[in-house]
């Protein structure tokens, strides 16, 4: 089941929502990811909320857990 889930979601979480991911798993925030990547704050909100929902989780630490322990980051 575990294998199954990491599967489905490294195919599942984007380029740039992988994008988006590492760098806050640098520490970084919403407002630097956005000036980093040229987009506006709401669109890396945006991506980051579709990260939770993929990754099935309700908070960055545990996205962050997660995303570990799928081998994301």
């Amino acid at each position: 089941m575990i294998m199954e889930n990491i599967t489905t979601a490294y195919r599942l979480i984007s380029r740039r929502e992988k994008e988006i991911l590492q760098l806050v798993a640098q520490g970084h925030t919403s407002s630097t990811i956005a000036t980093q990547l040229f987009l506006s704050k709401r669109t890396v909100e945006n991506h980051r909320v579709n990260i939770l929902k993929k990754l099935a989780v309700k908070n960055t630490v545990s996205m962050l857990s997660r995303a570990r322990e799928y081998n994301l980051l």
